[in-house]
């Protein structure tokens, strides 16, 4: 003899258990809104913009002691990103002119538009005859360290 079990009852539509669907459903988008700042190569990234121009986007992370920073246009395509840690750069392969992007000890122009400066790190952006854009990011002296410190978005 067989015995088919049947399920009904089983999970009952009730409020506490709509609660809880609920609950779980929401609890990734809670995380992401009081997390800290994140989206490191991302269009639009969870972390203010402080750019200095109104012609770019730019973000800033900062983890376990490497700060990163992202340039993005207008259109929050990413056209480069830097990683710094005392005093050494390193220019991070994405965004559509990682090819373009250049550290301090590369030889390039410091002449440009400054999209980006704390008092202990500035960015610029130059445009290229061929209408590409060239970045470069370079160590400026700071001489208040709070000052210097409030653009940074922990991660």
């Amino acid at each position: 003899m067989t015995r088919s079990i049947t399920h009904r009852g089983a999970f009952r539509r009730s409020p506490l258990s709509l609660f809880a669907f609920v609950l779980f459903a929401l609890a990734p988008l809670a995380a992401q809104a009081t997390g800290p700042a994140s989206g490191l190569g991302q269009a639009w990234p969870n972390a203010p913009d402080v750019s200095a121009s109104p012609r770019w986007h730019v973000y800033v992370f900062q983890r376990d002691g490497v700060r990163f920073v992202q340039v993005n246009d207008l259109n929050g395509r990413v056209l480069g990103a830097f990683a710094t840690a005392g005093g050494q750069f390193l220019v991070l392969p994405m965004g559509s002119g990682a090819n373009l992007t250049a550290g301090a000890a590369d030889a390039a122009p410091t002449t440009g538009e400054t999209v980006y400066n704390d008092g202990t790190l500035q960015v610029t952006a130059t445009p290229a005859s061929d209408g590409s854009l060239r970045l470069r990011a370079a160590d400026t002296p700071c001489t208040d360290p709070v000052e210097c410190s409030t653009h940074i978005a922990p991660q």
